[in-house]
């Protein structure tokens, strides 16, 4: 009887103490937030309930499995079994702890800045961040697994002896993936680029979505994804439309006919962005800019808070203005100059009879 007591006592013991406490806990970070909306560290805390409940459950059963006599043939195998859960089970929790300080640190630096750019260099270093202390508690979580075998802690010495050669051989193995974590954190600490900027890279124009610490995504306008090293940006030029500040100039051109209304064009130039939302009201103009023997290159100036506005105000001026000149003013687009081919001089004797005059077909000249 008391072999089959003692179990139940100890693992129900510990998983009704873990559930106990886990309550507590939990209902302890709600009552938090509930008094404290603002922050949202509470929350994120409680995110972190199954880990931590693990842990709890773990420790507790490692430490009394030795009272409950169950298995004990096969007690060193279950004791290590425990023992990598409850490293595994940690590591999780810390991973989820750091999050939660991290992402509440983020969302009040956030609130406190009006500054877009400065938020989304301080986003782009919070993650990057985080990925490297999720790999540093990864690592070492693992390498604490390892050292649980006794084998793993008898080659040791061996593996200290040759640390040298092996840390030779994987940098040279490595040296594109080490280049690229380098520039990731170059990239989050030296405010070369953000998420959320907009940028022109290889011809292709988008908004970077992710950054890691060894790739990039690009998300283009028309929802494709490019994904390139990080490297890239540190090696290469690139265009980034979000540096300083977001405002932007963007220009329309038409080609037209020399007899083109310039000034009824400016009125209406004004008009339309008038009636443009995405139009900022900074500046605007209309100008030509080159001359053809049949054309002239009339260029349209204008202004937008964002790349994606000027993007809209551009289109939209472009459209409306050749609609216009279409229905007011069709003589001012471009036209085709035509005229007869020009014939060789003949030749026929002159009224005297005495020399040879030359006779020119004069060209006509025509449009159409």
């Amino acid at each position: 009887m008391e072999n089959l007591v003692r179990p139940v006592i100890v693992i129900g013991g510990s998983v009704l103490l873990t559930l106990a406490v886990g309550w507590a806990t939990d209902r302890l970070l709600r009552k938090a937030d509930e008094r404290d909306h603002d922050s949202p560290l509470w929350e994120l805390l409680r995110r972190g309930r199954i880990p931590y409940q693990l842990v709890l459950c773990v420790a507790l059963l490692r430490g009394s499995y030795d009272q409950a006599k169950v298995l004990e043939r096969h007690q060193v195998g279950i004791g290590r079994t425990l023992t990598l859960v409850l490293i595994g089970s940690v590591a999780w929790l810390v991973i989820r702890i750091a999050a939660a300080i991290v992402e509440t640190t983020y969302s009040r630096y956030a609130r406190a800045h009006r500054d877009v750019a400065r938020v989304r260099r301080v986003r782009t270093q919070v993650e990057l961040i985080m990925r490297v202390v999720s790999a540093i508690v990864i690592v070492v979580a693992v390498a604490s697994m390892l050292l649980t075998f006794p084998a793993m802690r008898a080659a040791g010495a061996s593996l200290l002896a040759s640390a040298g050669i092996i840390a030779a051989i994987a940098g040279v193995a490595a040296q594109s993936t080490l280049s690229n974590m380098f520039a990731g954190l170059q990239i989050a600490f030296g405010d070369m680029v953000r998420i959320g900027d907009t940028v022109v890279v290889d011809g292709e124009w988008g908004t970077v979505e992710e950054i890691t610490l060894t790739f990039l995504t690009v998300r283009t306008w028309d929802e494709r994804r490019i994904t390139m090293p990080v490297s890239y940006f540190t090696s290469k030029p690139f265009e980034n439309w979000s540096r300083g500040t977001p405002q932007m100039t963007g220009t329309v051109f038409w080609h037209l006919d020399h007899s083109a209304p310039l000034e009824e064009m400016r009125e209406k130039l004004r008009d339309i962005l008038r009636e443009c939302p995405a139009w900022d009201g900074r500046a605007y103009g209309l100008v030509v800019t080159d001359s053809t023997p049949n054309t002239i290159e009339v260029r349209a100036l204008v202004t937008a808070k964002d790349a994606d506005d000027i993007w809209t105000v551009r289109v939209a001026v472009r459209e409306q203005m050749i609609t216009w000149l279409v229905a007011e003013h069709p003589y001012a687009l471009p036209r085709v100059n035509h005229s007869d081919a020009v014939l060789p001089p003949q030749r026929r004797p002159s009224p005297d009879g005495t020399s040879l005059r030359k006779d020119y077909e004069l060209p006509r000249t025509g449009r159409g």
